[in-house]
């Protein structure tokens, strides 16, 4: 008789835990499919530049595993002496390449994508970014003074407005790190980026990545990291609300396209945690 009342409650305890995994989708409300342009332009320092790349998706539905890419667009981007730089997709992945563009530090760029008869355009110009000095790891960071802490110091430049995007790529975790700076407090003198990973321990690698970006990608950037949650997957994760770049639909400008023109000057330094 014992027996079997010790081994009741644990076909008890199994038939709940089998209940609890059920799982339970939640029917969401799914607009028509957006264009989403990833238009980063990025022209890392000691490099001709000349390598850029331009993709563009959909959006899709909450539970869909696979991001549908765009295919048979024209994608070219203009200077101010109207040259053009055209990108050729790399067929059936939605990846759209230069081989031949110019970057110019503060020259004004125009975006031009075609696609399902739509013509959409954003105008942006190419920024600059202080070199990294050097990589500083401190070993009594964090708020309790117990966490490896690395700070990437660089010289900002005097009598002008710069505007930084900082970018943390760690070896021991999947989370991407990303963050806006304006130089309001610091102008014309030495600064630096600083990690947020209080896991880091000997042996790890940190990519630390700079970015020179306009006031206005800083102000887009800046919000759309505070919707997605800056600490929580990073500005590509799917956020709970609309964030307007500056991508214009100049044939129908209520089916707006997701996304930022972006042109950038990098700098990119990668350490080990000693």
């Amino acid at each position: 008789m014992k027996k079997y009342i010790a081994i009741l409650p644990i076909f008890i305890l199994a038939f709940l835990v089998q209940s609890c995994e059920e799982v339970i989708d939640v029917p969401l409300d799914t607009e028509a499919p957006r264009l989403v342009i990833d238009a980063g332009i990025n022209w890392y320092k000691g490099t001709a530049g000349d390598q850029q790349k331009i993709k563009l998706t959909t959006t899709t539905g909450y539970y869909n595993t696979t991001v549908p890419v765009v295919s048979n667009a024209t994608v070219y981007i203009k200077n101010s002496l109207n040259t053009t730089f055209d990108f050729i997709e790399i067929p059936g992945t939605g990846e759209y390449v230069c081989t031949n563009f110019i970057p110019q530090i503060n020259e004004t760029y125009t975006l031009t994508v075609i696609s399902g008869g739509q013509t959409y355009t954003a105008t942006e110009t190419l920024k600059s970014v202080a070199p990294i000095q050097e990589v500083i790891q401190k070993n009594d960071g964090g708020i309790l003074g117990e966490d490896i802490e690395l700070r990437s110091t660089f010289n900002d430049p005097a009598l002008e407005e710069n505007y930084y995007m900082y970018r943390f790529k760690y070896s021991n975790r999947a989370k991407v790190d990303y963050y806006v700076d304006e130089d309001r407090f610091y102008n014309g003198n030495t600064f630096y980026s600083i990690t947020d990973n209080d896991d880091l321990s000997a042996g790890d690698v940190v990519e630390i990545t700079h970015y020179g970006i306009s006031r206005s990608s800083y102000n887009y950037m800046n919000i759309l990291l505070s919707v997605a949650g800056s600490n929580n997957g990073g500005p590509f994760q799917s956020p709970p609300a609309t964030v307007r770049g500056n991508i214009v639909n100049q044939t129908n400008f209520d089916n707006y396209a997701l996304g930022f023109f972006r042109l950038s000057e990098v700098d990119t330094q990668t350490y080990t945690i000693q």
